[in-house]
């Protein structure tokens, strides 16, 4: 039986609606986390997942039944470090975890120009969030919707004043993660946008031979890299097992023109076949004409991740000089869904 007609037949027969799914709210209160706000999401259906309220409402931790989706690094989940805003800093407190947002003003690596001085992927992962609204599932009334929203700003005085409303959504009996973001320029002047979703997979989802699921023309822009994993006549779409080439800094990684569907949207994914077990995404190539595949098979920090962009990691100096760099005008507003699915082999109809 469907699981959601599952949840509604017996909606008679539990009291507290926990018992099945929805969102809870606490505060970790240990280690590196301590202090940090957070939202366990239950879907209902063995798809549970963490949403890091103080860090832009990312999500870390993800399980789909016994197995876990995300990958987390050595770090695990940590507070914001506000204003690491130059050089390599952010990767001090990157946690991984399943959604890491870039942006919004800048995504690549540091840099510096006549426009001013960027850190690593920008700064809105290091900034919390305001809750406006958690909708809770009520099965008793035949409603299984259920979401959390939030405003994440990223602001100065003279500007940029970037805003991030954001929600997370799902229902009960779907074993899906809808995320709607809606980005608008509050400052009386242009301000520059990128923004990338740095979607993060690790064991046992990834695994020798998982494999890697997304059409359209790529480039590398790491030709000369020891670490090279996509070059012509590599199968680059399986998953390795641990290379020694990756130890430290070692990895690699594509720019996809991402191919559309005849709706205009995008479909990519991961599937284990030894686990049956596969996460896909969808989302709309109008708003988001890149996909990146970023590849790092380290002992111990085994990861690969597919990230939906607005633009590759270039940069927004990079972007200027190419005329690819979005400019919102004061008031202007910017919005964006991604979709993730975890489906089981026998409900696999995409790819």
């Amino acid at each position: 039986m469907e699981q959601k007609k599952f949840i509604k037949n017996g909606s008679n027969k539990f009291s507290n609606t926990t018992q099945i799914g929805g969102i809870e709210t606490s505060i970790l209160d240990n280690g590196l986390a301590k202090g940090t706000r957070i939202a366990w999401i239950n879907t209902g259906t063995g798809l549970r997942y963490k949403v890091v309220i103080d860090r832009a409402m990312d999500i870390a931790d993800a399980f789909y039944n016994a197995y876990s989706l995300a990958w987390l690094s050595h770090m695990g989940v940590s507070p914001p470090a506000r204003f690491s805003d130059s050089g390599m800093q952010w990767i001090r407190n990157f946690s991984g975890g399943l959604v890491t947002t870039c942006g919004l003003s800048h995504v690549g690596g540091p840099e510096k120009d006549g426009y001013g001085e960027r850190g690593l992927h920008g700064l809105i992962s290091n900034t919390p969030a305001e809750i406006i609204s958690i909708i809770q599932p009520n099965p008793a009334e035949g409603k299984l919707e259920m979401s959390i929203t939030g405003i994440i700003k990223e602001t100065q005085v003279f500007g940029p004043v970037l805003e991030l409303r954001r929600t997370i959504s799902g229902k009960l009996g779907e074993s899906k993660i809808i995320i709607n973001d809606e980005v608008v320029n509050r400052s009386n002047t242009a301000s520059p946008h990128m923004l990338l979703y740095h979607i993060n997979f690790g064991w046992p989802l990834v695994d020798k031979g998982t494999k890697l699921l997304w059409k359209g023309k790529w480039n590398s822009p790491t030709p000369d890299s020891p670490a090279k994993i996509f070059k012509d006549g590599t199968d680059f779409k399986t998953c390795p097992d641990v290379l020694a080439a990756h130890s430290g800094t070692g990895e690699d990684i594509a720019f996809i023109d991402i191919q559309a569907d005849e709706k205009g949207n995008a479909h990519c994914g991961i599937y284990n076949e030894n686990l049956k077990l596969g996460v896909f995404l969808n989302f709309p190539k109008k708003q988001l004409p890149w996909l990146i595949n970023w590849q790092h098979w380290g002992k111990n920090e085994y990861v690969t991740a597919l990230e939906p962009a607005t633009n590759p990691p270039i940069g927004q100096s990079n972007a200027r000089k190419e005329n690819t760099l979005i400019m919102l005008e004061p008031g202007e507003k910017r919005t964006y869904r991604v979709e993730l699915e975890v489906l089981e082999k026998n409900k696999i109809t995409t790819f």
